[in-house]
């Protein structure tokens, strides 16, 4: 990587291929990605909405009736009333859907845990000491001008 790139430039290959090896991990248990950060966001934020669930996933709003359709045939969601609109629903995750994410979780940080090893341990450092800044970067992604999670940054979105 040239001195010239930008510091995006650099980052995205690695970040790309990193996100392609996870996608890749293949085993009979494993949810997809999208499945995966369904319920990684019912689990940490709690039960929500078909329509908030494909805003902050980036899913079509019938392709996420359909997943959430088989993640709930599957039992790891359900839905249920929500208490503030009687006429609404909202969908939540199991206690099967919080094991397997965990377990999938598990899986994906011993399959990383086995690429570290084959690093020297000097560049296994150096990649924990940038976790924190990685997880600011990230955050930074998430919120936006507003503070929404999901919304794009001020310099990101275009006029009306």
């Amino acid at each position: 990587m040239g001195g010239g790139e930008s510091r995006g430039s650099q980052l995205l290959p690695v970040l790309s291929q990193l996100v392609r090896f996870l996608r890749e991990l293949e085993g009979p248990d494993n949810p997809s990605s999208i499945a995966l950060s369904v319920l990684r966001l019912l689990d940490d934020d709690g039960p929500g909405r078909v329509t908030d669930l494909a805003r902050l996933t980036r899913a079509s709003q019938p392709g996420m009736t359909q997943l959430i359709g088989r993640l709930e045939k599957s039992g790891l969601v359900r839905r249920v009333p929500d208490p503030t609109d009687g006429r609404g629903v909202l969908v939540e995750v199991t206690q099967e859907g919080r094991e397997l994410r965990a377990r999938t979780y598990a899986h994906y940080a011993a399959t990383l845990d086995q690429l570290f090893d084959r690093l020297s341990p000097e560049d296994g450092d150096a990649i924990l000491r940038a976790v924190p800044a990685l997880v600011r970067l990230a955050e930074a992604g998430q919120l936006g001008s507003e503070g929404e999670v999901g919304s794009q940054p001020e310099q990101l979105k275009t006029s009306p």
